[in-house]
């Protein structure tokens, strides 16, 4: 079963190695406790959307990027195929509507 914070942990973890910072760096930029943020990272912890911008805004990345990059990997997971743009058949239903 593909659990969402799950993947969010993963992604915040792997932006933050690749950046070459530790928990506790982030966590102090973030003003988040080390701990808990070590939970996030490992999916024990659901993030509310206040810690995440905080947590986005210490590894200098927006928060549509983090979403984004949990999104394709749980796509993935599932085995679908999420296109970079919306297909027009769907754009015209969504627009037909309003």
């Amino acid at each position: 079963m593909i659990v969402f914070r799950h993947e969010l942990g993963d992604v915040l973890r792997d932006v933050r190695r690749r950046q070459g910072r530790t928990l506790r760096q982030v966590s102090q930029e973030a003003r988040v406790s080390l701990g808990y943020l070590s939970e996030v990272e490992r999916g024990q912890k659901e993030a509310s959307s206040e810690l995440l911008s905080s947590i986005c805004q210490a590894l200098g990345i927006p928060l549509s990027f983090l979403l984004r990059e949990v999104s394709e990997r749980i796509a993935l997971a599932e085995g679908v195929a999420v296109p970079d743009t919306v297909p027009d058949d769907l754009a015209r239903s969504c627009t037909a509507t309003r």
